[in-house]
């Protein structure tokens, strides 16, 4: 809902392109402070301190936390808040040949960028909730983001001299909102403690150790769109927004699905290592891929086949024209080729990170991230912006590649019976409904021509007649629920 009204009020153009650059930049960071890096390196630890210590020192442990990562973060806000112009010159180049795009997007990042504040510690409040069994609160969170947006884009954009504006301060004022709901929560808890800094503090200490390499590990997706906006940058205007509104479509899976999934398995993976329990840490890796595949696969195929539809579904209204539905197809496209690899790597990651091995994840992402770039520079030319939502597909295939093969070499992971006939039986199903998507599917200028009814309608009942069919034809393989419910249960 929120890049429907989003791309109804600004579609495509100048200012969408200079918003979509100045929240990116502190969702970046917010990767590497918030649920990214900090959230592996601090989750594992804090399992530890309550499978093995008293509540007391579990207490000791959040507090100088919160001391030493909200001092951090402090410095980071006003340093990026001073340094704006410079961030944008690094990371949309491209704008200097439009100076009011340019500054725009300066002016822009300047009230964006003290979310990483706020959305860090939230993050922070949440790695509690979540290691204690709380994942409701957390999960629904983001929705205040959301929300924030709306009210944004409706009624306070028509109120200023630059309407995309609004939107800016939108992000700012949904930091604090989301940081104020969870903390009576945490009170609940017996965590609202006030912050200390000391650094010799042990826990600490061992965090600190984890999160430096976790940085790179966990953020390398987000490295490769910011690689993917730079670029951008210097393509025809819109492209950045493009590039935004097709990402978006392979985010609502991933967020719904993979970054749940990976939520819920890293606090157990971390309690099974604790527990000197490699076996039950092993099954847990093999349901989560298991579950990686029945849901991911079809998920791709499906947005792939319906990406034209879909984004004239939800954003051919106002400012978003006909050609930007085209070109924003293209890259959705592209990006949906590699949904499987994206969820993947949400599942394999925590595999190292529960047990306190960050190194391992960052060569591999290091590797990953190069190859992005490489191959940015090679597609960018002939595809133009879908070259580059198609490097980071490949990319993710790698990451991905790469992590399964460490945990499978050092014994970590082992698959159970049972992966053959699943996979033959995800693949009958896709081919299923693969054939009646394409054969029940219009073309695409019919869409255009629908109203709104008649294009959520039609849609409605291709997703989930597509799904239905989907489903069905698994059961007809032979494949039951209890195969993906019962932990560790192979599919045969």
């Amino acid at each position: 809902m929120r890049d429907i009204v989003i791309a109804r009020m600004f579609g495509a153009g100048v200012g969408a392109d200079a918003f979509f650059v100045a929240f990116r930049i502190p969702n970046l960071l917010r990767r590497l402070f918030a649920e990214g890096a900090f959230a592996t390196a601090f989750v594992p630890v804090l399992t530890e301190y309550k499978t093995q210590r008293s509540h007391e020192e579990v207490r000791e442990l959040v507090a100088h936390v919160a001391g030493l990562l909200g001092g951090i973060l402090f410095l980071v806000t006003a340093a990026g808040v001073a340094a704006a112009p410079v961030i944008v010159l690094v990371f949309a180049p491209g704008f200097l040949e439009t100076p009011d795009k340019f500054d725009l997007t300066v002016d822009m990042v300047r009230v964006t960028f003290p979310y990483i504040l706020f959305i860090s510690l939230t993050a922070f409040a949440g790695g509690i909730l979540n290691s204690y069994g709380r994942f409701g609160v957390p999960a629904f969170t983001p929705v205040f983001l959301n929300l924030s947006l709306i009210a944004a884009a409706l009624w306070l954009a028509p109120q200023m001299a630059e309407p995309v504006t609004a939107l800016a301060w939108g992000v700012l004022v949904a930091g604090v909102v989301q940081l104020a709901f969870q903390l009576p929560f945490i009170k609940g808890l017996g965590f609202l403690v006030r912050p200390k800094i000391r650094r010799g503090h042990e826990g600490v200490r061992r965090i600190l150790r984890l999160i430096i390499p976790a940085t790179v590990g966990v953020s390398v997706a987000q490295i490769n769109l910011l690689v993917d906006t730079l670029i951008a940058s210097f393509l025809v205007t819109g492209s950045i927004s493009w590039l935004y509104y097709s990402d978006r479509m392979v985010e609502f899976p991933l967020g719904v699905f993979g970054i749940a999934l990976a939520t819920v398995i890293l606090p157990n993976l971390s309690r099974q290592h604790a527990a000197d329990s490699p076996k039950a840490f092993s099954d847990t890796l093999d349901w989560a891929l298991r579950l990686v595949l029945v849901i991911g696969a079809p998920a791709a195929i499906g947005l792939a086949i319906l990406a034209a539809p879909i984004l004239t579904t939800l954003f051919q209204y106002g400012e978003f024209s006909h050609g930007d539905v085209r070109m924003a197809t293209l890259s959705l496209v592209a990006y949906s080729s590699g949904l499987l690899a994206f969820i993947a790597v949400k599942v394999l990651a925590p595999g190292y990170y529960a047990r306190q091995d960050t190194k391992t994840p960052v060569r591999i992402a290091i590797v990953a991230m190069l190859s992005n770039i490489v191959l940015n520079l090679a597609l960018v030319l002939p595809l133009k912006h879908a070259g580059l939502a198609l490097a980071t597909s490949v990319a993710a295939y790698l990451n991905a590649m790469l992590l399964y093969r460490g945990l499978l070499k050092r014994g970590i992971y082992t698959p159970l019976k049972g992966w053959m006939a699943l996979t033959l039986r995800v693949a009958a199903a896709c081919a299923v409904m693969t054939a009646i998507l394409i054969i029940a599917g219009a073309d695409q200028e019919v869409w255009f021509d629908w109203t709104a009814l008649e294009r959520a309608s039609r849609l409605a009942v291709l997703i989930f007649g597509g799904g239905a069919i989907y489903a069905v034809t698994l059961l007809l393989t032979g494949l039951r629920p209890g195969h993906l419910l019962r932990r560790g249960a192979g599919a045969d």
